[in-house]
Formats: C-alpha cells, structure tokens, sequence
C-alpha cells in the first residue's frame, strides 16, 4: 500500500495530527518511516483509525482500544480484536441502552404528566422513591 504522510492521515481521518503523535505513543499506530521530519504511514492506518472512533464511540477508553486492538505492525492491514472485551463491552452498551431508555421514559412522563401537581402523580412519586435508593455508580452511568 501506498505511504501517507502524518498531514494526509490527518486529513482523510479528522484526526489531529497531535493526536495522532499520542496514538503512535500508546501504540495504538505505528509510522512506517518518515520523509525528512514528517511521519509516513502505511495507508492501512486509516483502518487502525476508524476502529479507534469506533472503539471511544462504544466508550473504550484509549488505552483499552490500545489492548483490544493489540500492538500496532508496520505496514500491517490486518488486525486482530479481542472478541471477548468486545462482547462484554457490547453488554454494557446494551444495559446503557435499557437505562437511558427507561429514563427516557420517565422524562416523557414527567413532561407530559396531566396531573395538576407532580407532587399529586403517583407515577411521579413512585419515581422520586426510587431516585433516593439510587447509588453514586447509578449516578454515574446516567453521566455517561
């Protein structure tokens, strides 16, 4: 494949290429060579980087994207994926999914609640009981 240089990476990827200096550093991409002062990579890189935004848009952290994709081969199209962490990952989209939706739900009800008073909605009281049993990791998934 052909070689790109870091500001063509950059370009046909969005990404910055600071960042692109940091994922070499976790090994997450490794430049083939350089021409002058300016990194090459092998055009495969695009792949490695698509399966980054990937990976941070499903909320793997870059180092766990780093150990997931497994270290970085010059010129290298291949990749192998840890299909474990991933499926596990996929379980927690997938509960993420059932509590937003479940919060979701209970936002429409409260926008759309006929009930003079919300303090009179039992729907709503019934919801406020069970925020206060709510724990701080409960909190912080609805942080996202």
């Amino acid at each position: 494949m052909k070689s790109l240089d870091i500001a063509e990476v950059s370009r046909r990827s969005g990404v910055k290429p600071s960042a692109l200096r940091y994922y070499e550093s976790l090994g997450i991409i490794a430049a083939d060579s350089r021409k002058g002062l300016r990194r090459q990579y092998d055009a495969s890189v695009l792949d490695r980087l698509a399966l980054v935004s990937l990976g941070q848009r499903a909320g793997f952290s870059l180092q766990d994207i780093a150990e997931t994709l497994g270290p970085a081969s010059l010129n290298e199209a291949t990749f192998h994926l840890d299909r474990n962490r991933i499926s596990q990952r996929a379980d927690q989209v997938d509960r993420r999914i059932r509590e937003l939706t479940l919060l979701s739900h209970a936002l429409r009800h409260v926008a759309k609640c006929s009930a003079p008073s919300h303090a009179e909605c039992p729907t709503f009281r019934k919801m406020m009981t069970e925020a206060l049993t709510w724990t701080s990791a409960d909190r912080q998934k609805l942080k996202g």
